[in-house]
């Protein structure tokens, strides 16, 4: 009797747990579910299947059973409540369902769906995307058909509450651009639109502090997701942490919510929120927000920022918070250069690269502060020279580093006029006294930007020479070319960042490697070093084989 009873038992808790395919592991996997485990489900009534693709799409042929819910047909950045749960219900959503959506694999439709019914307070734990899409279906042989599905019995679900956890507004977006260490904002968009190369809006680029992460990106080549472990190796490559607010956007919200579902529902990251009216509505703000086409342009400065933040007036009634750095040789500084810059010749970085430790005794003699932002100056732009000095610079653990890119010339017309008075470093003699104080620059030394020792990064090796002729020394791995004087204007700017990218994807280098740069003359690497980080690049060396590396031990380096 008591095992007949407990047979009994068995039997109706599996019978309960088919009606509930949500809680069957076998090919679920989170909010993914496989096309295998959906075939087998094709016919269970608890299992409602949307087809996110367009109309047209869907005609052609579909998952059978499956409902059109073409988002171009009711997709807006926001729709009421109240006609929102109109449209759910006549795709026959109803509580207790388990939803699987799709479109045709590798595409942003079915996750945008999966969004919006997500966003209007569908559980999330009863939403599905299928794995690969209608492209992983057909390929393994699954059956499709081109008949309409039955009039969809309309749904009963009621839109309760939304979830504004998974929401971002401009507001809270104008917050995380300046606050990088705290927020991530991921774009889903390719980047030559990242980089300005497509003019589809009213200006071209992105949004500040933005990281290019195309959609695209968080697929495999069969339309599958990449595994977490993949994804996750994306976002540290890039600097995304799971402690980071986590923003997603693209043009116009729908490609941004592939890397928002990736992140939220994959690696299960607690605090991703989707910026639904994203560049749109960016761009639509009356307050013209900025919009950037290199990542970090931060890095390039010009005669009227320097003449305010390095200029007379603030040093007179406040302080500073910059060092100038001239490199041209002495003769040249002495005819004329920048007000308050310090002379330290080229020479003096070149001839010193294997000890650095004599660099940071003349950058304290000059009166260079740490603490500062260090203006690097020519009066040529991105030369080898100044590139050179900025990865010096940045090796030397300088807290921001950049290049002024003006000519002396053009200097001297927008306001910033030459001076032939040597820049005195030493203790002020009185209250108006202009010198500019002597700061102790500490030695401490990043491995990571000038090295001889070549540690493994996040992805493999690429090495990138970067003159017109390879180096001498033979580099054990994949070289690609990339002289430095093509990505350069004539007055020693770099090129857009739309030109830029177009140089740097016909040549083939990768968006996803450890870039190392390599010349036989370094200040060649150092220029390329300065323009891929200018272009965000997050994992960058500069090769020398003699730097001074040997001669560091683990209390001078980092």
């Amino acid at each position: 009797m008591f095992k007949t009873m407990r047979s009994a038992l068995l039997a109706i808790a599996g019978c309960f747990l088919l009606t509930l395919p949500s809680l069957a592991a076998d090919g679920v996997s989170g909010n993914l579910v496989t096309v295998n485990w959906l075939e087998k489900h094709l016919q269970n009534a608890d299992v409602l299947i949307l087809d996110a693709s367009p109309a047209p799409v869907y005609a052609a042929n579909h998952v059978p059973g499956a409902v059109n819910v073409d988002m171009l047909a009711y997709g807006r950045p926001e729709i009421p409540a109240a006609e929102m749960e109109k449209t759910f219900r006549s795709w026959g959503v109803s509580p207790g369902q388990s939803i699987v959506i799709y479109d045709q694999g590798g595409n942003m439709m079915a996750t945008r769906v999966f969004f919006a019914l997500y966003y209007y307070g569908f559980p999330a734990k009863d939403l599905f995307v299928l794995d690969g899409g209608f492209y992983k279906w057909q390929s393994v042989g699954l059956p499709v058909t081109k008949e309409s599905s039955p009039a969809v019995k309309p749904g009963s679900f009621t839109i309760a509450e939304l979830n504004p956890e998974a929401k971002a507004e401009t507001p809270e977006i104008l917050t995380a651009t300046g606050d990088p260490v705290n927020n991530a904002l991921v774009e889903g968009l390719d980047a030559n639109w990242h980089f300005g190369g497509v003019p589809a809006l009213s200006r071209s680029g992105h949004i500040p502090n933005g990281i290019v992460l195309p959609s695209a990106d968080f697929y495999n080549p069969d339309k599958t997701f990449k595994s977490p472990e993949d994804i996750r190796k994306m976002l540290t490559y890039y600097g995304i942490r799971p402690e980071q607010r986590i923003y997603t956007y693209c043009g116009g919200g729908v490609a941004a919510s592939v890397p928002y579902f990736a992140i939220r529902f994959i690696l299960n990251y607690p605090s991703v929120k989707l910026y639904v009216d994203s560049e749109l509505g960016w761009l639509r703000d009356e307050r013209e927000l900025p919009f950037w086409t290199y990542d970090a342009p931060y890095l390039m400065r010009d005669a009227a920022w320097l003449q305010f933040w390095g200029g007379k007036m603030l040093r007179q009634f406040a302080s500073s918070p910059v060092s100038i750095i001239d490199v041209r040789p002495r003769a040249a500084y002495d005819q004329g250069h920048v007000p308050f810059a310090v002379s330290m010749p080229s020479e003096v970085f070149e001839s010193n690269l294997a000890n650095p430790r004599k660099i940071t005794e003349l950058l304290s003699q000059a009166g260079v502060d740490p603490s500062q932002e260090a203006v690097v100056v020519t009066g040529a732009g991105l030369t080898k020279e100044s590139a050179l000095a900025f990865a010096i610079l940045e090796r030397l653990k300088q807290k921001k580093v950049s290049v002024f890119m003006d000519s002396m010339e053009k200097s001297a017309e927008l306001g910033l006029a030459p001076t032939k008075d040597p820049t005195v470093a030493g203790p002020k003699k009185n209250p108006g006294d202009l010198a500019v104080p002597v700061v102790k620059y500490p030695f401490h030394v990043r491995r990571t930007v000038i090295t001889s020792n070549l540690t493994p990064g996040v992805y493999p090796r690429v090495f990138v020479a970067s003159g017109k002729n390879l180096p001498t020394q033979a580099q054990d791995g994949k070289m690609i070319q990339v002289p430095y004087t093509d990505l350069l204007n004539a007055d020693g700017t770099p090129k857009a960042a739309k030109d830029i990218w177009r140089i740097l994807s016909k040549a083939g280098v990768p968006r996803y490697a450890q870039l190392v740069f390599v010349s036989d003359d370094p200040g060649e690497a150092a220029v390329n070093y300065f323009i891929f980080k200018l272009m965000g690049f997050p994992d960058l060396r500069i090769y020398v084989s003699d730097c001074g590396c040997a001669l560091l031990g683990p209390e001078d380096a980092d």
